[in-house]
This record gives C-alpha cells, structure tokens and sequence, in this order.
C-alpha cells in the first residue's frame, strides 16, 4: 500500500512559494494540503484564498482543503472552482453536513470529513458512505505544533477495520505525523500522512530524502 504524503503548506516558506511547491514535487509529495480557518469555529486564522488559488494554480500535484470553518456547504463552489480536488468538512460545523458531502461530489471534487480527537466513530458512520476520505486529528485543530494525543490511536485501526463496509474510504491524519507516528500507523493501514513540522518542514535536508525515507517506514 503506497503512503500518501500531504504536505501541510501553512508550514511552508511563503518567502519562496514557487520555489517550495516545485521542490515538494520533486521530492515526490502526492498531495497539497492546504488548511482554511475562519477565526470562529477555531480561535485562529489560516491560508487565504490568494494563496490557496496560486498552489493549485502552481501545483501539477492535486490539493486538497482543510475547512476549519462555519458552514462549509457555502463554500463548496468557491474552492472547487480554484482547482481543488479534495474538501474535508468537520461533521460538527454543518447542520446538514450529508447534504454537504454530497455537494462536494456533485462539484467534481472527492469528499472527506475531519474529525476531532473527541469525536466518535458512532457519531459520523452514516456519513461514511459519502466519503473518500477520513481524516483523524491527533490534535486539537487550528495550531501547528502540538503533541500527539495518544488515546486517539485506537481510533485509527477502527476506522481503517470499517473501510471496507462504507466504500473503502482512505484514512488518512493530521497533526503531530511524526516518522515514529507513521511507521506505527502505516502498519495499522492508515494510508495518508498530513506532514508538517514533525516529519517534513524545517529539517535542512532536501524533500527527496525525507520523503523516501518516510516511504521506506
């Protein structure tokens, strides 16, 4: 099973975008995961629309988007529209958050949900059947730099053990995605990896190495 290795761009060096993105591409990435914050359903503000539009515009990789935000269903359209292929929703922010995932695949694009580490697999399993993608945060969303919250493990192998009976979704996390945390999870099935500070950003060493050691984990 082939990892998929997203690197989280609000960690990476704005000063030379054009510079990173086709770094990060050669040094075989699979794909841009781009978080969007609006300040209320997290106390904080992440990547702007302009930045968002240049990556996609940029990237010969697909990206996907990370809504930490108010009512996603009213921006479906828009992030579409700027080329990306994937949108994760937390469940929690949408009234009608199935409606919203089947938005997403009328649009053209692949449906995901993020979930918190205090959500439940009992709370969203009528969701999966819409999903291409689950996405487990081992953090509390909206900061970069956080520790591992250990007792979301056992929620990964039971997501991963569920694919199968809603369509095969790919489990995928984010935060804290160590090199430890992905050889421990990668043996549990997880298949996608959000990277930033922890495994991939600010290392000195060039993304190809990084990369094709975290592969080999």
């Amino acid at each position: 099973m082939k990892k998929l290795l997203c690197p989280s761009m609000m960690c990476a060096n704005f000063g030379h975008l054009e510079k990173e993105i086709k770094d990060l591409e050669k040094g075989g990435i699979d794909i841009f995961h781009l978080d969007v914050m609006d300040g209320r359903y997290v106390p904080n503000f992440g990547m702007g629309l302009q930045d968002i539009e240049y990556i996609c515009q940029t990237a010969t990789k697909p990206c996907d988007v990370h809504l930490m935000v108010v009512n996603p269903s009213e921006y479906v359209e828009k992030f579409v529209n700027l080329g990306v292929k994937i949108i994760y929703i937390h469940p929690e922010t949408d009234l009608h958050a199935c409606r919203t995932l089947q938005k997403i695949k009328d649009a053209g694009a692949s449906a995901g949900i993020a979930l918190n580490p205090g959500t439940s697999f009992e709370s969203v399993k009528e969701l999966l059947y819409l999903c291409d993608y689950v996405m487990l945060m081992s953090v509390n969303p909206g900061f970069a730099s956080q520790k591992y919250l250990d007792f979301v493990t056992p929620k990964f192998k039971q997501f991963v053990e569920e694919s199968k009976k809603y369509g095969g979704y790919k489990v995928m996390i984010d935060g804290a995605c160590s090199p430890e945390k992905i050889a421990e999870l990668s043996r549990v099935g997880v298949e996608g990896f959000i990277l930033g500070t922890s495994a991939l950003f600010g290392k000195n060493r060039s993304y190809q190495d990084i990369c094709q050691e975290l592969r080999g984990l």
